[in-house]
């Protein structure tokens, strides 16, 4: 047996280190495909060059191609006027001017005189700038314009911390009039290259630096374009991600594109405006990073799961992120599910943590999971994921009515299934439950899987196999979502099956995770059946799958939202009067945007709007306190102050999928609204608008083949709902 210290040195291997101030929460973030940037404010990527692991730069599949590009001007870094991401999130634009430009102790050229416009977009694995430069002086100048960039190709894990004692090794760079081009040979046998381009060639070039000698007259200017493309080959030549980029291609064709592909993905989505001007930038970035995190796979589109340590699928994220925008936008659940079943465990293996059925926790394509460093080139260490994927599948039909879809993906589901009986509950004692097989694996595997996240009351480690309150309660509903479905496919003897199943389930879990004197449910039973009396969120999201009666979930409620567990800002994932609270925490007293938004969904469920509304209304607060409006992955779980902001957790994702999600589910949760397309029904169970909503327009609605349009507004206390208009079959109906 392992002691507490063995298990968090063993499992501290793939913490996220931060050994430095926090990112600067004005970073700017471009992402498209497998391929993300972070550049600072200026467009910088502000690297010292190869073997610098700040998180700065261009990454494609988990490898680093851009870890330095920064822009001077005559030797100095210019002056920053403005910085933006776009509505869209497919541009960066930024403006500066020149600082006071010395020769011979004298100004020869006053600050403000030369505008410099960089904007910069990401299109299919390469970054494409526009570099305009114009004298707004009255005389003519001369000025040295520079370029100096670098490529470490450092894998993502190794960014994030973890040690290497071997790498790859790095080939002669290769430079030509107008470009230069780095390669790589990783241990995992890929060749990999960064390839920058430069129109007009430059005046001098190597491989570290571009220079341009500005010389321009009077209120006149000059325009640059440059591209940095990510390629990636096996060492046989066979292609693995080879970047689009080719000679000709240029900033203005691949930002057209780019804005293009997102106006075309928002076309069937409905148009969701309110009264509130400020609640509507935090809807539409929230939108809009849902579009930019959006990937296609061979399943369709999936939303990765977060910049910048988690870009890329994981199953988990992508389902709740996919259950919080069903009713708006049901093709982003299409192609979680089919992605997922093409993934999904086929075979036993200890070093995956993989069985039979089993659905996907996450997968990376870097080459430290081709070698094998880290074993999450295609990992299973989730206890949750293969539930939900069954949660999802009984939702998706219910929004959408598609049948043949389910039909199509019913030996998955039943593969799903199967995993619960045969290996979800090895013990079976009628609780699902998990315990790592793999040596190198998460310890933890639920939602919250930092190591020291499952606990008893003294703060001591729980022991495993580990039965998580919210894992039952998302089993229970993934046999209703079964029974539903099957009753779909005629199936009629197996749905009551499930159905009873679910129901046995519920009574036990009521017997045996309740905890009397918190007034909520435990945490989780331990390897010895021993409850984990900890207030907890999780409680929370029992209430989302509807496991619980109506009058614990009430009292769970209450709980969530007294002092100890709601800092004013949200509902922490620990409650303050346990022994590991920590509000700097990763999972022990944090508060996760997505977390409160399932709750917050739970709330509504059992009709507890005014418990719905302080939810939203925490988060909501906390949105206006943020760049871009955006939300990230988490914040500190710090009581709220007057006058002040939340307090920022140091090396949080933004944007995270499931946190963006988090904007489209609260509202549905104040709406209560489903939208039933088996039935082209869309139905409100007596919503309710906080005091800073008058109302909420939600345009061009599709509903099975119909679309409407519906207005909600506020009377008081009462809320009125009308439709505009209709087009095709859809009944709107208002029920309590």
């Amino acid at each position: 047996m392992m002691d507490t210290d063995e298990v968090l040195r063993i499992s501290d291997r793939f913490y996220i280190l931060s050994t430095s101030a926090r990112i600067d929460d004005r970073t700017r973030v471009l992402k498209h495909g497998d391929t993300f940037a972070v550049f600072d404010r200026f467009g910088d990527v502000e690297g010292t060059g190869i073997g610098d692991l700040g998180i700065y730069g261009m990454y494609d599949r988990d490898t680093r191609y851009l870890s330095r590009f920064r822009l001077r001007l005559a030797g100095a870094r210019p002056l920053l006027l403005s910085s933006v991401i776009k509505d869209d999130n497919a541009l960066l634009a930024v403006d500066l001017t020149n600082p006071d430009i010395s020769r011979e102790g004298a100004a020869v050229i006053p600050r403000g005189t030369v505008h410099i416009y960089r904007t910069m977009c990401l299109w299919n694995a390469a970054c494409h700038e526009r570099l305009n430069v114009h004298n707004y002086g009255d005389d003519a100048l001369e000025l040295l314009l520079q370029l100096e960039f670098a490529s470490d190709f450092a894998d993502i894990f190794e960014v994030r911390g973890l040690p290497r004692e071997r790498h790859g090794h790095r080939l002669p760079a290769h430079v030509t009039r107008s470009g230069v081009s780095f390669a790589y040979q990783g241990l995992d046998g890929r060749l990999r290259h960064t390839r920058f381009a430069f129109d007009p060639a430059p005046d001098q070039l190597d491989e570290g630096r571009a220079q341009f000698q500005l010389r321009l007259a009077p209120r006149s200017g000059v325009t640059y374009r440059f591209s940095i493309a990510c390629e990636s080959e096996a060492v046989d030549g066979r292609p693995a991600s080879i970047s689009m980029a080719r000679p000709g291609i240029w900033y203005e064709q691949a930002a057209s594109c780019a804005t293009e592909e997102l106006r075309q993905a928002r076309a069937d989505e409905p148009d969701i405006t309110t009264s509130n001007e400020q609640f509507n930038d935090w809807l539409n970035r929230s939108v809009a990073d849902l579009h930019m995190m959006r990937t296609q796979t061979p399943g369709g589109p999936y939303p990765y799961a977060g910049v910048p340590w988690f870009s890329t699928a994981f199953g988990r994220d992508g389902i709740v992120t996919a259950l919080e925008c069903l009713w708006a936008t049901p093709v982003v659940a299409r192609g979680v599910l089919a992605y997922l079943a093409l993934t999904q465990a086929a075979a036993d293996s200890e070093e995956q943590d993989a069985q039979p059925g089993k659905i996907l926790h996450e997968t990376r394509g870097g080459e430290m999971a081709g070698t094998g460093e880290v074993p999450f080139g295609r990992y299973y260490g989730s206890v949750d994921s293969t539930p939900l994927f069954v949660v999802l599948a009984g939702a998706y039909f219910d929004r959408t009515g598609e049948l043949d879809f389910v039909r199509e993906l019913w030996p998955n589901i039943e593969r799903a299934l199967g995993w619960i009986d045969d290996y979800g509950d090895p013990d079976g004692d009628g609780f699902v439950e998990y315990s790592r097989r793999s040596a190198r694996g998460l310890v933890q595997q639920g939602w919250k899987d930092s190591q020291d996240s499952v606990f008893h009351r003294d703060g001591t480690l729980a022991e495993g196999p580990i039965a998580l309150c919210e894992v039952q309660a998302l089993v229970f509903a993934a046999w209703r979502a079964a029974s539903r479905l099957l009753s779909a496919l005629g199936e009629s003897a197996r749905a009551e099956v499930f159905a009873a199943r679910a129901e046995s389930l519920r009574q036990r879990f009521e017997e045996n995770f309740w905890c009397e004197e918190f007034g909520t449910y435990v945490l989780a039973l331990d390897g010895k059946k021993r409850p984990c009396e900890v207030r907890t969120s999780n409680a929370g999201q029992c209430l989302y799958a509807g496991i619980a009666s109506p009058d614990r979930a009430a009292r769970v409620a209450a709980g969530l939202l007294d002092e100890a567990s709601f800092s004013g800002w949200g509902i922490r994932t620990v409650a303050s009067t346990e022994m590991r609270y920590n509000p700097m925490s990763y999972h022990n007293g944090s508060v996760w945007p997505h977390d409160n938004a399932l709750i917050a969904a739970g709330f509504a469920r059992y009709g507890l709007k005014r418990e719905t509304l302080r939810a939203l209304t925490g988060i909501f607060d906390a949105s206006l306190f943020y760049d871009l409006h955006r939300l990230p992955e988490l914040f500190c779980g710090f009581a709220r102050r007057a006058g002040e902001s939340p307090t920022q957790y140091p090396v949080s994702c933004s944007p995270q999928a499931w946190a963006s999600g988090s904007a489209l589910l609260l509202l549905q949760s104040c709406l209560n609204l489903k939208v039933l397309g088996n039935g082209s029904r869309l139905v409100f169970g007596g919503p309710i608008l906080p005091p800073y909503l008058q109302a909420v327009w939600i345009r061009g609605l599709r509903v099975g083949r119909a679309v409407v349009d519906v207005t909600i507004e506020r009377h008081g206390d009462d809320v009125a709902i009308t439709v505009p208009r209709r087009e095709g079959d859809v009944r709107v109906l208002s029920v309590e």
